[in-house]
């Protein structure tokens, strides 16, 4: 049986900022090795997936907008 002081450490979870430059490099196809392995460590599942389809509804109402602008 385990004591409370024998927990692993939290991981620090990344800031808002953070999340969104990871999805934007994501969506862009461009990511650096040593970056994704710091934001493997510090980005959440829940995290990436909900600005990741925050940013994919936000790109696809950008899309829309400019089509219609343009025809």
């Amino acid at each position: 049986m385990t004591e409370a002081g024998d927990r692993p450490p939290a991981r620090p979870s990344a800031s808002l900022w953070r999340t969104m430059r990871t999805i934007a490099w994501a969506l862009f196809g461009v990511r650096n090795a040593d970056r994704d392995r710091q934001d493997q460590e510090s980005l959440r599942p829940l995290q990436v997936l909900g600005m990741g389809l925050l940013a994919l509804v936000l790109l696809v109402l950008l899309l829309m907008a400019l089509v219609n602008w343009l025809v």
